[in-house]
């Protein structure tokens, strides 16, 4: 996805997704609660790792998490929302991968909507992170 967002004009630095692509679950080794990408983030921090890299390991859950949202999951009032392209590819592949088997956006969207309901605010981040990646795989952004 990297690849081909920067083949298309886009700004993407491949090595970077590749990295957070790697540690993004870091946090796992830890807890596998919700709370997994926060923890990951602070054990990259700790490695005295780029920013860059404790931004994807931070901000790759749910299609992001706002705020509002994260108190309520008891994560600190912070935004947990991708910014880069970088973090939202990360993101977005992280929704695409069911254990070793990838699957289509279609699927992924069926199951995120099963596991919170079709009209949890999650599923439309979802939905739009979906859209504004598929223009730079296929488009010059």
């Amino acid at each position: 996805m990297a690849k081909k967002s920067q083949a298309n004009g886009a700004k993407v630095d491949v090595k970077l997704v590749e990295i957070g692509g790697l540690l993004h679950d870091i946090g796992r080794s830890k807890t596998h609660g919700v709370d997994h990408a926060y923890v990951g983030s602070r054990i990259v921090m700790s490695l005295n790792l780029p920013e860059s890299i404790v931004k994807i390991v931070e901000r790759h859950i749910g299609s992001g998490i706002p705020s509002e949202e994260a108190v309520e999951l008891g994560l600190p009032n912070k935004d947990f929302i991708p910014e880069t392209w970088e973090e939202k590819i990360v993101s977005y592949s992280d929704k695409l991968i069911d254990g070793d088997r990838r699957m289509s956006f279609e699927e992924a969207l069926r199951r995120f909507s099963k596991d919170l309901g079709k009209s949890h605010p999650a599923v439309r981040r979802f939905k739009k992170l979906h859209a504004e990646l598929t223009r730079i795989f296929e488009n010059l952004v």
